[in-house]
């Protein structure tokens, strides 16, 4: 269990999943609420049905931009949140934008949207996955405290220099 929130006190880490976590909450709140000009719950699972994803399937990535935005923004179960946020990308990619190559829509003249901004989530979450959330997460805090040191002793550690 300790495996899954051991994480060395890296700086870049840390940039990455407060990175990821900021990119992604907002696009959360327009799945699930609607804000920022999103659909809404009911709408984001009308989407996903009409391009064939299953419901359960849908309420996983509502969830994963949701709650693993905000998981990832504290640090908490961040290779799981990160493994959400990798699995939604790839989804993305497949599902919906590579048909329309690799670049975003900045003028207008394409169909749709590329999948460069996905590749770039891809890029952050996938160290994530693998090295966990860095500096100043509660999984450092979570796994000291595993580790046998009490509570008092497993305050959140500064960054080293050298990482």
């Amino acid at each position: 269990m300790n495996k899954l929130f051991e994480t060395t006190p890296s700086v870049a880490l840390l940039a990455q999943r407060l990175a990821l976590g900021a990119v992604i909450l907002p696009h959360g709140l327009q799945k699930a609420f609607g804000w920022f000009n999103g659909y809404g719950f009911d709408g984001t699972m009308g989407f996903f049905a009409s391009i064939g994803v299953p419901a359960p399937l849908a309420f996983l990535v509502i969830v994963s931009d949701l709650l693993g935005s905000a998981a990832l923004l504290a640090g908490i179960a961040t290779r799981a949140a990160a493994l959400g946020a990798s699995a939604t990308m790839l989804g993305a990619i497949l599902l919906w934008h590579l048909p329309n190559g690799f670049f975003m829509n900045w003028g207008g003249t394409q169909a749709g949207e590329g999948f460069e901004f996905h590749v770039l989530a891809l890029g952050l979450s996938v160290p994530l996955m693998f090295l966990g959330g860095g500096a100043y997460s509660l999984d450092r805090l979570i796994a000291r405290v595993l580790g046998g040191q009490s509570s008092t002793s497993a305050a959140l550690p500064s960054p080293t220099a050298a990482e």
